[in-house]
């Protein structure tokens, strides 16, 4: 069981600091008039990168947005610009700001020089972790509740049931790394606890939740980092909505242009939901054993499975009790039904194991989304537009062994609910 981390996109693969690697939207467990938010940036490090190690960018901004009306455009924002102050000793301290942006521009800071959480620096210097993380997620005047440091991978994944995707390029080339030595490793990540009221329209308890991450266009060196100036506008150079859409529907050709792009753009990038790689290639992984997908692929059938999924939200009467559909619009958000309370008892298979507050309805820690996106490419929602099709043993071949998730990686009750780093 190792961390994992996307890699394939040359812009982030130069400064990973700005890669958007995970995204979980879901309603607070034990705040259920709230909706948690957190976002994973950067490579995963072993603690032995130190407490000198890269943090959050100077020069990054990181987004969280919502849509609540299904057009693709956010209507909430949350900005978040980060600072580093160097100190006397090996480690350094970074404070981030917090403004929130209406669907018309119009932005309002609602805290500055807020303190992340510190980096680990063993046991005698930061005897009571857990305390000083608690007291490095703040509650803001307005209403929300914000944490911004370390925190433990939560993506689990077992590397040999995925190694024939890996050998051929099917999950974009995504580099698994870290954690080799140790068996965990840490992300830098923003949570955000916000209101339900806040971020819902009055119309649809359903929100689209997508990441960007964008570099200013310009860096001036004055020879020591504090002094450089950023200058010019924001380009965006990573985004992430659904989980491995990045990664499995995209071709490796077009991903830099994806991740620069709104989710509006999304319509362009159809036709691979529609016809994904993977699902062409399962049959000649696996001869004689996809029949569903053999048949699909040879009548070229478009996957309106997958559309509703990952473009457009399940609309009413696929799921018996369930829809998280955002309209006609066709864009890769993360979709959330507000109004479908947490799960006493979570499945980690989500609305495809019968619970419908899992993903595809948002995504919670737990839910294994390696397992349930590759069953879905191989047919397991086939059934919900084409009662032709019905799942069978041949979607669990995609999925073998990597639904376990690490005990080694508790996560906490409360917000940010990310495990303690190593």
């Amino acid at each position: 069981m190792r961390n994992a981390h996307r890699r394939e996109v040359p812009e982030t693969a130069e400064h990973p600091v700005a890669d958007s690697t995970d995204l979980y939207t879901f309603v607070s467990p034990d705040q259920p008039d709230t909706v948690t938010l957190i976002a994973n940036y950067g490579p995963p490090r072993i603690p032995l990168a130190g407490p000198g190690a890269v943090g959050f960018g100077d020069d990054v901004l990181y987004e969280i947005h919502v849509d609540n009306n299904g057009d693709g455009h956010a209507d909430v924002t949350y900005q978040f610009r980060f600072q580093t102050r160097q100190q006397d000793d090996p480690d350094h301290r970074q404070f981030y700001s917090v403004t929130k942006v209406d669907g018309n521009g119009h932005a309002r800071v609602l805290a500055r020089s807020v303190p992340c959480s510190p980096a680990s620096v063993g046991p005698l210097s930061i005897p009571d972790r857990e305390g000083l993380a608690a007291d490095t997620a703040f509650r803001l005047k307005s209403g929300e509740k914000v944490f911004a440091g370390k925190r433990a991978d939560g993506l689990f994944v077992d590397l040999d049931a995925l190694r024939p995707f890996q050998d051929l390029h099917l999950l974009g080339q995504r580099a698994f790394q870290a954690g080799e030595a140790t068996g965990r490793a840490d992300v830098h990540s923003i949570a955000l606890q916000v209101p339900i009221e806040d971020l819902r329209a009055k119309a649809s308890p359903v929100i689209g939740v997508w990441t960007t991450a964008s570099h200013r266009q310009v860096r001036v060196l004055h020879g020591h980092s504090g002094d450089d100036v950023y200058v010019g506008p924001n380009t965006q150079v990573s985004r992430l909505g659904n989980p491995l859409f990045d990664d499995v529907i995209v071709p490796v050709a077009r991903k830099s242009l994806w991740n620069s792009l709104p989710p509006t753009e999304d319509k362009n990038f159809a036709a691979f939901v529609e016809q994904p790689e993977l699902a062409r290639l399962l049959p000649v992984l696996y001869p004689g054993v996809f029949d569903n997908l053999e048949l699909l692929n040879k009548t070229r059938t478009p996957r309106a499975d997958l559309v509703a999924v990952l473009l457009t939200g399940i609309p009413e009467g696929l799921v018996d009790g369930f829809t998280n559909s955002t309209g006609d619009v066709r864009a890769d958000m993360l979709r959330l039904n507000t109004g479908i309370p947490p799960s006493a008892e979570e499945h980690r298979l989500g609305v495809l194991g019968g619970d419908l507050a899992g993903y595809p309805n948002g995504r919670r820690l737990r839910d294994d989304v390696i397992s349930i996106m590759l069953r879905a490419v191989a047919g397991a929602t086939l059934a919900l537009v084409d009662k032709h099709f019905t799942p069978d043993e041949a979607v669990g071949v995609t999925a073998r062994g990597l639904g376990t998730a690490d005990l080694t990686l508790p996560f906490l009750a409360r917000f940010p609910y990310l495990g303690l780093p190593s």
